[in-house]
């Protein structure tokens, strides 16, 4: 199923309406999507470079905006719909065990990690911040921070670089920018138990 939905967002990139597509990716990853906006981001810029700035406009607008969605999902309607939406994508467990015990900074460490690296799904985590009953104004914010990060970033190398760059951005910016979300949620568990202690 994975792969279909892949495949069937990347040819979303070649159709006139990629721009608007690229908008409802970006707002249906965030709360219930599988398959990140960057698979039709990394297209779209390459194809038209002159309009990476716009699509990373674009997409870290509607993202924010999924955000919001994700967050409202959990906050006001975690059991009837953002359960089954994580269970059906095998995410519940790992929600269950993010949820047990959390604390307002691990939340907002999480959707920054999260929106810069996937780690963990953004999705979850803006579930999770619903929830949580975190601050919508602070999550905006962070999301805002984040996505804005991940689609501007994505874009300067794409237009500085060009089709180059885009094996690198294909299989090893993932990699480090899930290396440095995860250093940065070792550092934080590291200070915390340094405080508790």
């Amino acid at each position: 199923m994975l792969r279909r939905l892949y495949d069937w967002t990347m040819s979303l990139a070649g159709r006139k309406s990629a721009e608007i597509w690229l908008a409802v990716i970006a707002f249906v990853e965030s709360s219930i999507f599988l398959v990140p906006a960057d698979v039709l981001f990394l297209p779209m810029s390459l194809a038209k470079p002159e309009r990476a700035w716009r699509y990373a406009l674009t997409a870290t607008v509607a993202s924010v905006l999924g955000g919001i969605a994700g967050w409202a999902l959990g906050y006001y309607a975690f059991e009837t719909i953002a359960k089954p939406i994580l269970e059906f994508y095998g995410k519940l467990d790992a929600f269950n065990q993010m949820s047990a015990g959390v604390t307002y900074e691990w939340v907002l460490l999480l959707l920054v990690t999260s929106g810069l690296a996937h780690l963990p799904p953004i999705k979850v985590v803006t579930i999770l911040s619903g929830v949580a009953h975190i601050d919508l104004g602070l999550f905006i914010i962070s999301a805002i921070v984040a996505r804005g990060a991940r689609f501007f970033l994505l874009a300067f190398l794409l237009r500085r670089y060009g089709e180059s760059i885009r094996h690198f951005i294909e299989k090893r910016l993932g990699q480090i920018a899930m290396a440095a979300a995860a250093i940065l949620i070792a550092l934080y568990a590291v200070f915390h138990f340094a405080l508790a202690s």
